[in-house]
């Protein structure tokens, strides 16, 4: 697959997943759930609205631009998570549509991680390399929040002796 392929490729799963989690955070109950799905999907408008520029520059230029570093913001999706977690109470319900839906939102970040490792190994750029490099990054932080979700919704005291926190107030 060529360069332009793949980053087309990579805008329409960032929409894909964008409208997957904006979906499953109308739909979700569960504060901890809805906080997540929506910060995932403000992440992955931001990617897409990085890929859709870089595209359009591929496409004027011919080539990487080099004048303009095309940046991403990082994620804030550990820090929501952490004040979720000590604010979320271990009664609140989680539906078994949630547990499923997180598990999809893994394979999705688990497959984007390696999407973008793969582009960058291929990229002899340096910004470029660098760039996707960065956004594995990101997918890989998505991955790791979205499995602390899942451990907390499977075993809200586990999860918080785990991490320290002496019982379920996190005292």
């Amino acid at each position: 697959m060529d360069r332009m392929a793949s980053i087309e490729l990579a805008l329409r799963n960032e929409q894909t997943e964008m409208a997957y989690y904006l979906a499953e955070a109308k739909r979700s109950t569960n504060p901890l759930a809805r906080a997540m799905f929506e910060t995932l999907a403000r992440d992955e408008e931001e990617h897409a609205r990085r890929l859709s520029a870089l595209h359009d520059r591929l496409i004027a230029k011919g080539c990487w631009p080099q004048d303009v570093p095309l940046d991403v913001q990082g994620t804030r999706i550990r820090e929501v998570l952490d004040g979720l977690v000590a604010r979320v109470s271990s009664t609140v319900h989680c539906e078994e549509n949630d547990l499923e839906a997180l598990q999809k939102a893994a394979k999705f970040e688990a497959s984007g991680a390696k999407f973008y490792a793969t582009l960058s190994d291929a990229c002899d750029n340096p910004m470029e390399k660098s760039f996707f490099r960065f956004l594995a990054g990101i997918e890989r932080e998505h991955l790791h929040s979205i499995e602390d979700s899942l451990a907390f919704f499977h075993d809200p005291e586990g999860f918080n002796l785990a991490r320290d926190k002496g019982g379920l107030d996190g005292a």
